[in-house]
């Protein structure tokens, strides 16, 4: 690991990843696959499933049938399906708490105002699958649309070079009543979800994280359809202190290694602790250690880094609560590794990376929320109004708005 000072230009550079990390030929071999999807359809998702997953299949084999699902219950343990059902509860507890509800209100005037909330009609959950396959993003995922209230959810993962898709994921997509479940993945996937294909009906809204080739997919056709975010590879902070535990900062910084392009960050004020950690990662060029004067200002640069995950790892890890403006997930404490997160605690493991934790939020069950306002006046109280409006009106030059108010009054 690099150790670098709080006012370097490799700080910068982390603050400004999101930009660097925008690639023209991806951008341009991702914008033909979209093409392709809509001119071609069905053809072109058979054609690329070939190319980049070396697997031929037919449109009939592309969904997974009923008999796929049953077999995948053969190859799973009991063992599994317990832990599953604990993790189904932490998760459903969490995202309970967070439902948002329609209300309204009658002023004494009579006018009524509300907001109706609604669930998304249509959801497409997008589950890597290459390195290895990752079972966790469908319960992830799945389960805030389903407390949403989403009723037609459908799931995209590539094949593995069988034609077979991992047994975990074709178990966790059936107990959370996943009905349509294709075998295909990247660019092509993300189009015949935005799109439609005679074979997949469009969605309204893309969820879940991928390649770089997944999320430039996801930036090129958010406006036909939603997008949960713009998620890159993983990324770890971690801010400790010379009272912190040396192994757990090593051993929690080491686990974003196992993520292709993962980004590991220490931040500390403690140069005997900077040492050690850096000690421990000799032979790997992956990540960073900053050095500051304090942890007011580790917290400053966290919030400027704006991570996916920030784990606080020193006394009274609380306290910091208020200050931590920018990240996808606090951890807090030494029993609270991202593992935890990731797995098991309830909040989704979807996380905004590469800097868009400045604006974009964690999944929730709000991405699966659309707001509808609602405003009804009566005779009287649009009257006591229209002086108003039609001064708003005067101002902007727009002459028709007034007239469709005064007309109710002539």
């Amino acid at each position: 690991m690099k150790i670098i000072k709080s006012h370097s230009r490799d700080l910068e550079k982390l603050i400004g990843r999101f930009a660097a990390s925008q690639n023209k030929r991806v951008k341009e071999r991702v914008d033909s696959i979209i093409h392709d999807v809509r001119v071609n359809g069905d053809e072109a998702l058979l054609k690329y499933t070939k190319c980049f997953d070396g697997v031929k299949m037919t449109l009939k084999q592309m969904r997974v049938s009923e008999s796929e699902k049953s077999a995948a219950f053969q190859d799973i343990s009991p063992e599994f399906i317990s832990t599953l059902k604990k993790i189904i509860a932490n998760i459903t507890k969490f995202y309970t708490k967070q439902q948002k509800r329609s209300w309204k209100q009658i002023n004494q005037d009579g006018v009524f105002l509300g907001e109706k909330i609604d669930p998304l009609e249509r959801v497409g959950v997008y589950v890597p699958a290459g390195t290895a396959p990752l079972v966790s993003c469908v319960y992830m995922s799945v389960l805030p649309a389903r407390i949403a209230g989403v009723q037609d959810i459908v799931l995209v993962t590539p094949p593995d070079k069988n034609g077979r898709i991992n047994p975990h994921i074709l178990v966790i997509a059936d107990l959370l009543r996943v009905n349509e479940i294709y075998k295909v993945g990247g660019a092509h996937a993300i189009a015949a979800l935005a799109f439609g294909t005679k074979t997949i009906k469009k969605v309204d809204k893309i969820v879940g994280p991928g390649n770089n080739y997944v999320t430039e997919a996801k930036r090129q056709v958010f406006g036909y359809c939603g997008i949960d975010m713009l998620a890159g590879p993983t990324e770890l902070v971690v801010i400790a202190n010379r009272y912190s535990n040396v192994p757990y900062c090593v051993a929690d910084l080491a686990s974003q290694a196992e993520h292709f392009g993962g980004l590991a960050i220490l931040i500390t004020p403690s140069k005997s602790l900077a040492k050690e950690v850096k000690q421990a990662f000799i032979g790997h060029d992956k990540g960073f250690i900053i050095l500051v004067k304090n942890l007011d200002e580790a917290i400053d640069i966290s919030n400027r880094i704006a991570p996916e995950h920030l784990e606080i790892l020193t006394k009274n890890p609380r306290k910091f609560i208020r200050k931590v403006k920018n990240t996808g997930a606090l951890f807090l404490g030494p029993y609270s590794p991202v593992a935890v997160g990731d797995y098991f605690a309830g909040p989704s493991h979807v996380l905004p990376t590469a800097g868009t934790a400045r604006f974009f939020s964690g999944l929730s069950t709000n991405d699966f929320l659309r707001s509808t306002h609602i405003i009804s006046y009566s005779k009287k109280t649009l009257e006591e109004s229209k002086q108003h409006i039609e001064k708003l009106c005067q101002i902007e030059g727009l002459s028709k708005h007034f007239e469709s108010v005064k007309k109710r009054f002539e």
